[in-house]
Formats: C-alpha cells, structure tokens, sequence
C-alpha cells in the first residue's frame, strides 16, 4: 500500500480526532470561566468544591477518567453503553481539559493589578464593565500563551480515545500498521499531528500579533 492510500484511509480517523478537538473546546473553554470564578469566589464551600473538581482532574490521568465516563453509566445505573463510546470521550475531554482552562484563567485574571479595578471603580464603572472591558481583554493575551500550549496537548491527547474504542486517527494507523507490517501508517499519523499542530500554533501566532497593540 502507497503512502498516498494509506494518508486517504487515515482521513476519516482524523475527522474523528477533528471532531473531538472541536467539540473538547466549545465545551470546556465557557466551562472553565465558572470554575475559574469559583474557584476565587469568597464563598468557601463554592471554592473548595471547585478547587477540590479542578485537583482531581489534574491529578488523575485523562485515559482513567476516560474509562470512568464510560463504564461509570453501567456500573452505577446499569444504563446500556450502546452507541456511546464518542460521547463519553467528549464528555471526559471537556471536564479534563475545563479544569485546566481554568487555572489558567484564574492566573490571567488575578495577574491584573488591584489598581486597575480601583480606578475603574472611580471612574463609575459597574462590576460587569469594568470586567469585560478592562480585565477580560488584558486577561486573553496574557492567556494566550498557556492557552496554546494546552490546545496543542489536546490535539495529541485525543489519540487517547482508543482506550474505549473510538476509531480516531491513532487506532488507524495502527490497524493499517498491524496489517501492513509497517511503519509508514505511523509515520504519516505523526505528520497530521505535526501539520495540525502547528497550524495551531500559527494562528496564535497571529492571534498574539493581533493583541500586541502596544508594541
């Protein structure tokens, strides 16, 4: 089989892994933005709650949750997992990788100095101003970076999903790789991965770009 048959086959892995880095991110970048909220929130039951949330996402590994997603439905509610394999991977992602956004939230937003919502409040702007048109702005480019660095993670992370079953680009590759008795179906995989990846990191190149409007 030609490297040309093998990256055509592979295609449809990778709308999968696509899929689910897209789905990953409209579900846990407004998810974090809460969390991040309650994890600085005064109130401290909402804080430890979501301080303890956020520790046990970043301090078990991602395949783990990932099998507790799915089996959990079974295990607990004897529900049938027909049908939900990609789900569960969606539904692990986005509560891993919301955990993560939001720790990088709350360093963004208390990195703005206390002065700033001091004059703002001077100058008789209310509270939901002064955050989304002072703080909000100043706290997405100092995000930026760590924000891609996750992003980036993501895009390989998603190789995670064969551990139920999904058929994304990974599992692929190694099933053409098993049955051609070759390296080439990973060598192509890890090209995707690299060529996505760094059209990730080209658009938040320009995105940065955009946002040194001081320079």
């Amino acid at each position: 089989m030609s490297f040309l048959q093998i990256t055509s086959q592979l295609w449809e892995g990778m709308a999968t892994s696509m899929l689910l880095f897209c789905l990953t991110l409209l579900g846990a970048i407004p998810l974090a933005l809460p969390l991040a909220f309650g994890e600085m929130s005064r109130f401290r039951p909402i804080s430890l709650l979501c301080q303890g949330y956020i520790s046990i996402m970043r301090g078990t590994p991602l395949m783990l949750q990932l099998l507790v997603v799915y089996f959990a439905p079974w295990y607990v509610f004897h529900i049938p997992l027909t049908g939900y394999r990609f789900t569960a991977v969606v539904i692990a992602f986005v509560l891993n990788y919301a955990a993560y956004f939001a720790e990088i939230y709350r360093a963004g937003i208390e990195s703005i100095p206390k002065t700033q919502y001091e004059a703002a409040e001077v100058l008789g702007y209310s509270k939901g101003q002064t955050f989304f048109g002072i703080i909000l702005p100043q706290t997405v480019k100092r995000i930026l970076p760590p924000m891609t660095n996750e992003i980036i993670t993501l895009v390989k992370d998603t190789s995670l999903a064969f551990a139920i079953g999904v058929m994304e680009m990974f599992t692929m590759a190694k099933q053409i790789a098993a049955a051609q008795k070759s390296m080439v179906p990973f060598a192509a995989a890890a090209l995707f991965y690299y060529v996505f990846n760094l059209i990730v990191a080209r658009l938040s190149a320009l995105a940065e770009k955009k946002l040194s409007y001081y320079r």
